[in-house]
């Protein structure tokens, strides 16, 4: 997979979350969705292009390249799993799902694996 920035895993995902509500998704689609400027999406939209993560068509509707999909479902998933475990030792939903926002992109497999792991196991119980 290619390196792109923690900025650009986070418009993956928006946009991988978006895809399953909307019948398709454009830049004012994830504008309205994460409340950044349209200055801000538009350099980002156009930086996962390059990156080849998505593509655009003629009438602005994005979709993600297998690539795209690959890296915006791992970090969505990193995402969920992060959630669950820390709303499982006891933190509310809320503060779960910031708090695994800003640590799905930095975490190391070997940790997710962990994590996974016990929540399987309590899960088991």
């Amino acid at each position: 997979m290619s390196k792109i920035l923690e900025s650009g895993e986070m418009y993956l995902e928006n946009i991988f979350v978006l895809r399953d509500r909307l019948e398709y998704v454009r830049a004012i689609d994830v504008v309205n969705y994460t409340g950044y400027s349209k200055p801000s999406i538009s350099r980002a939209l156009g930086l996962l292009k390059e990156d080849g993560m998505i593509e655009v068509d003629a009438q602005g509707h994005i979709t993600l390249t297998p690539e795209g999909e690959a890296r915006a479902k791992s970090v969505y998933l990193r995402h969920k799993t992060l959630t669950a475990f820390f709303m499982s030792i006891g933190i509310d939903e809320e503060t779960a799902s910031a708090d695994a926002c800003k640590i799905e992109h930095v975490i190391s497999e070997q940790a997710m694996v962990k994590i996974r792991e016990y929540l399987e196991n309590k899960t088991e119980k």
